[in-house]
């Protein structure tokens, strides 16, 4: 669900809300750490529910999404709805977007961690030859616009493919 409150800048504020519920309670709680699973669901209102858990190396269940996936999902799809935003706007018909978005992820030795980079690869389809210099500028005013890449602190990179569709 999304709040939007305009306050006395020029600024617009959006609110999200999600309920984040543990459901791997096996009845012991969390006695240990082996005793309890990693799942959870991650829910909005009016919206199917999303099956998490974390990673398995982590003792996740590997059946569902991880939080990292889910960041680096959210950098990838960022950028897909600015890139196609842009599109839009400058006539650029595409036609497909495929991005094999990748993260790296470096853990500590005391356990915690931090994102060292995300890669984004989208293989972007347009319409016509003539639109594939457009195109492929258009990734970078994407990255500018994207909202999460710019509240992140590690780099984020696109390295997009352009093809003209058969």
């Amino acid at each position: 669900m999304t709040e939007t409150t305009p306050d006395a800048s020029t600024a617009v504020r959006h609110g999200y809300r999600v309920d984040v519920v543990w459901t791997g309670n096996t009845g012991q709680g969390t006695t240990s750490y082996r005793s309890y699973e990693r799942t959870h669901e991650v829910r909005a209102a009016g919206k199917d529910a999303i099956d998490a858990s974390a990673d398995p190396v982590f003792l996740g269940d590997a059946d569902r999404y991880n939080p990292e996936e889910l960041l680096v999902a959210s950098l990838s799809q960022c950028h897909m709805l600015w890139f196609l935003h842009l599109a839009a706007d400058c006539g650029v018909v595409v036609t497909g977007y495929h991005d094999q978005a990748r993260g790296i992820l470096a853990e500590n030795p005391d356990g915690s961690g931090q994102f060292e980079a995300v890669e984004l690869a989208p293989e972007v389809t347009v319409a016509d030859r003539a639109s594939v210099d457009v195109a492929e500028a258009l990734h970078e005013r994407a990255h500018e616009l994207c909202y999460i890449a710019k509240s992140v602190t590690f780099p984020v990179n696109c390295t997009p493919t352009t093809r003209i569709a058969n």
